[in-house]
């Protein structure tokens, strides 16, 4: 396969991100190519655990210039958003290049080379699409090698059928952790779950309708300020950290999302399950010996298996030239349009929102390429 050698825009990746800014430009009606490693798009999608669904609603995960199908549930599953995805594909006549690896991005006198597999293109601009779920966050403890079990990162979990009669150790108390959580339960297994540290929980739906309808008009108001009028609302519904064997965080959500681009926990039914006493909540791992796992609080308990529910760590692919992003500046925390210091080098997908990734997606995906047509 050989490449257009000169375009105007190359766009790397063709996940929820790299998708939406290509249909953006082609709307607008400029030239672009949209590369992706992959055999196919939306790899990381197609490779998450069976039982994930968006946890923002469809109305408010919709990519631009084409909503979800209204027979979609109000929560779509993992494949639905495949397919959706796909679906995309077609109805923004985008034709991505599949299979083409970006090996080496660099830039002379205000053109971007982009060195792929299939050759090399040169463009007045470039957007780095290949998502915040780059690269796992994978801790280590002593001892962990002992561990006789399964040891695994969530991004290579798929299902808790394996591990029915297991006890299980869930590493994490983000949307991952919990809802994996609930897998293992619903498989029959005995998960307990390990909280590092203070957190916050929210509400996925308030009175039936999705918790984004109130937490959109906050997120545009300053942190602290949002924190103090959700409180009443979040103190109804979990009135008691301590009696659920966790630490509440000092700040609440809007600002653990500032300040540590880590979102809350969306309960989808996991408070629930420690209510009811089939999820435990464990201390944080101090270390392993054997199929033992040793807690900071002294206690200890034998597991089967251990899922790590640690997130991943929002960096840049090494395809970039260095030194691209302000020092003063990490790169979660701004959003597409200014995340370089590069003209023309954009990146879509790594800013961590308060209202749902698919939602920022689109709204980053808007900007870039109204940036790139000069408006």
């Amino acid at each position: 396969m050989s490449l257009l050698t000169e375009i105007d825009v190359v766009v790397v990746g063709a996940g929820p991100a790299g998708l939406a800014v290509a249909a953006c430009l082609q709307q607008r009606g400029i030239a672009h190519i949209l590369l992706e490693k992959a055999g196919h798009i939306a790899p990381a999608w197609r490779t998450h655990y069976d039982r994930l669904h968006l946890h923002t609603n469809r109305a408010l995960s919709s990519l631009p210039h084409f909503p979800m199908p209204r027979n979609f549930p109000k929560y779509p599953s993992r494949q639905q958003v495949v397919d959706y995805l796909e679906a995309y594909v077609t109805a923004n006549r985008l034709g991505p290049q599949l299979g083409v690896a970006v090996e080496q991005i660099s830039q002379e006198n205000g053109r971007y080379f982009t060195q792929t597999s299939a050759g090399t293109v040169n463009s007045r601009a470039v957007v780095v699409a290949t998502g915040y779920s780059h690269k796992p966050n994978i801790p280590r403890w002593q001892g962990d090698d002992t561990f006789p079990g399964t040891i695994l990162h969530s991004s290579a979990y798929r299902s808790g059928a394996p591990f029915a009669g297991q006890d299980v150790l869930v590493v994490g108390f983000g949307n991952s952790g919990g809802e994996i959580a609930l897998d293992l339960i619903e498989h029959g297994a005995r998960p307990k779950i390990s909280v590092r540290g203070p957190v916050n929980i929210i509400p996925r739906d308030v009175l039936g309708l999705p918790i984004l309808g109130i937490a959109i008009p906050l997120s545009q108001l300053p942190p602290k300020l949002a924190d103090w009028l959700s409180w009443p609302l979040l103190k109804l519904y979990y009135p008691s950290y301590e009696k659920l064997g966790l630490q509440k965080a000092p700040g609440g959500p809007f600002s653990q999302i500032a300040h540590q681009q880590r979102i809350p926990l969306l309960d989808i039914g996991t408070v629930r399950q420690i209510r009811q006493g089939r999820l435990a909540v464990v201390a944080e791992v101090q270390s392993f010996a054997g199929d033992e796992v040793r807690f900071v609080d002294g206690r200890s308990q034998t597991f089967q298996a251990v899922v790590l529910a640690t997130g991943y760590r929002p960096v840049l692919p090494p395809i970039l030239p260095t030194g691209i992003v302000p020092p003063d500046r990490p790169l979660a925390t701004v959003k597409g349009q200014v995340t370089t210091n590069l003209p023309g080098l954009y990146t879509c997908g790594f800013y961590v929102s308060p209202t749902g990734m698919l939602r920022e997606i689109g709204l980053e995906a808007q900007q870039i390429a109204a940036l790139i047509a000069g408006e």
